[in-house]
């Protein structure tokens, strides 16, 4: 039995061989997070001896049902604004809306800036910069409607439930709404906050708003979750097919029910937080750039939606291509709460002449494509471990991970001599987005070609994607490095040329993105040093190849079957 010793921080290493490797690289031992899980412990979570956070939430609820249900409204009700930076088909608001109309009293937006839980997350400047500017559009969007939009910084996170109450009770609001997020911190912190809310006569109510189907609902046969996406995906498509008002858009709110300007005038005056100072943005250039890539809002994300849709009928055939605009790059739109997906299915229906499972093509495949998101939640939601720092299959997380440093970074910089791999990571710099076509890539050649532990990169793409979403992100490196949901066996290994001439032929997107290979012509481009081109990448400071890829491959494959095997 492997003895536990003391780290660096003083915590316990637990079961894992590389505990102080890791930690080092900052994959185990982040911020605010403890040691890395055991695989017994991952194991208790799968046959039901720990409770998951979604059902620590559900008994919240259970038990305190009768206090919540004996309140009636106060003076105000309030909206608390979390990822859903919204007013149209937001379902938690819709609710509050209601019960303030109901009562001819005021609606209080409410927003709490957590710099905690954005080091705890790793947002990246670019979606921090996103939510801030969101919040700007927000707040003119609610005073149109005489709803005010309370913002404040609340510095420790594990305080924020008890100033939640704090501030219902200074506006005398005892009706509470939010929409669920389903990460462990969040379902946690909101178990806790509906019993604070039941102690202190305030009505706590929740709605499942991130997800098109919310997680649980679906279930195979034998009554399991699902854990491989084609299956899920058709009964997804069945449930929402005979459950159609799931794909029922939510209203807007219009004007404040109650005299908001009269009662709460001085919180229309609130300014927007300010970006915590480790969440600035280190390049003026590139701020600008983004912003200009990504404006801000809701009005952004369905104008953008409605001229994707506009031409979405050729995305199946286009979308894993890298030159021009093959896809509808709504993912930030998508992660800030811009938009919700729900709409964004809704729409496509609309556009498909009333279906979502047979149609256009485009249509189709799209649907798929945003029906993903809501798969990776579910995940999250049944397997909770993977959001403390353990894959999918756990197995895995002992494979003799490589941590070159010298190896990473070239990967991070776009210098590893590979040409598609190096123009994806340039383009994930210079705009803080990458097509998901090379974030495939891009992750298999981490994981699959460096040997190199998959969270170092599923860390650095949270750090620098304005598109950053806990499950969506875990669950495109748990495809990458084989280690996810994903029912592919491990030998699936991206050949980095290949992808690249596949789609990127005539090496457009890497002429964009690495200028040191814009003079190599043909097909070159995809490997310089291979045929026949090296002079001119030489001669302009483009590395050679850091690795051989048909060496590596079989390496992994060892590292990967030995993992398997126990060994």
């Amino acid at each position: 039995m492997r003895q536990k010793r003391k780290l660096s921080n003083g915590a316990d290493e637990r079961y894992h061989p590389n505990a102080q490797q890791t930690a080092d690289f900052g994959i185990v031992l982040r911020d605010f997070y403890p040691p890395e899980m055991s695989n017994a412990r991952c194991e208790a979570y799968n046959s039901g001896i720990l409770e998951r956070p979604i059902e620590s939430w559900q008994k919240a609820y259970t038990e305190t049902s009768a206090q919540q249900n004996a309140m009636t409204a106060n003076a105000a009700v309030v909206h608390w604004f979390k990822s859903d930076l919204r007013l149209h088909d937001n379902r938690a608001l819709q609710m509050a809306y209601r019960v303030a109309r109901e009562h001819k009293i005021p609606l209080i937006g409410l927003y709490i800036l957590s710099p905690e839980d954005l080091t705890a997350h790793l947002s990246s400047p670019a979606r921090v910069d996103l939510t801030l500017r969101t919040l700007e559009q927000l707040k003119r969007d609610l005073g149109e409607l005489d709803v005010p939009l309370y913002m404040e910084t609340q510095a420790c996170r594990k305080d924020i439930p008890r100033r939640i109450i704090n501030l219902c009770q200074e506006w005398g609001a005892n009706h509470l709404f939010a929409n669920l997020e389903y990460e462990v911190d969040e379902l946690r912190r909101e178990a806790k906050l509906i019993r604070l809310c039941a102690e202190n006569g305030i009505r706590f109510e929740t709605a499942h708003d991130m997800c098109v189907v919310p997680p649980g609902v679906l279930s195979s046969q034998q009554g399991r979750q699902y854990a491989v996406y084609s299956p899920w995906f058709r009964s997804w498509l069945a449930f929402l097919n005979e459950n159609p008002e799931y794909l029922e858009v939510s209203e807007d709110p219009t004007s404040n029910p109650g005299d908001a300007r009269r009662y709460f005038k001085e919180l229309f005056e609130c300014p927007v937080p300010a970006t915590p100072e480790n969440k600035r943005f280190d390049d003026v250039e590139k701020a600008d750039r983004v912003r200009r890539a990504f404006p801000a809002g809701e009005h952004e994300g369905l104008r953008r939606l409605e001229e994707f849709l506009e031409k979405a009928t050729a995305y199946d055939d286009e979308r894993n291509f890298l030159s021009g605009e093959t896809t509808s790059k709504l993912s930030p739109y998508f992660a800030s709460g811009s938009l919700s997906a729900r709409t964004a299915v809704a729409k496509a229906r609309e556009a498909n002449a009333g279906k979502i499972s047979r149609g256009e093509a485009g249509y189709i495949s799209w649907i798929s494509e945003v029906a993903w998101r809501d798969f990776y939640k579910h995940v999250l939601v049944h397997w909770p471990f993977i959001c403390m720092n353990k894959c999918f299959k756990f197995e895995f997380t002992n494979i003799d991970w490589s941590y070159n440093n010298t190896h990473f970074e070239a990967w991070a910089a776009g210098k590893t001599g590979y040409p598609l791999v190096d123009a994806a990571m340039r383009q994930l710099h210079a705009t803080a987005w990458m097509h998901n076509r090379c974030r495939m890539v891009v992750s298999s050649f981490l994981c699959k070609d460096l040997l190199i532990d998959w969270r170092r990169g599923e860390r650095y793409f949270m750090e620098h994607l304005i598109d950053g979403d806990f499950a969506s992100n875990h669950g495109g490196w748990g495809f990458g490095s084989s280690t996810g949901v994903d029912p592919q066996p491990y030998f699936r290994i991206f050949n980095p040329i290949r992808q690249s001439e596949r789609f990127d032929p005539d090496g457009e997107f890497i002429r964009r993105w690495v200028p040191e290979l814009r003079g190599v012509e043909g097909n070159a481009i995809h490997a310089p040093y291979e045929r026949g081109a090296g002079d001119i990448a030489r001669a302009n400071g483009y590395p050679e190849p850091i690795v051989d890829h048909a060496r590596q491959r079989g390496v992994a494959l060892r590292k990967y079957k030995d993992a398997a095997r126990g060994a």
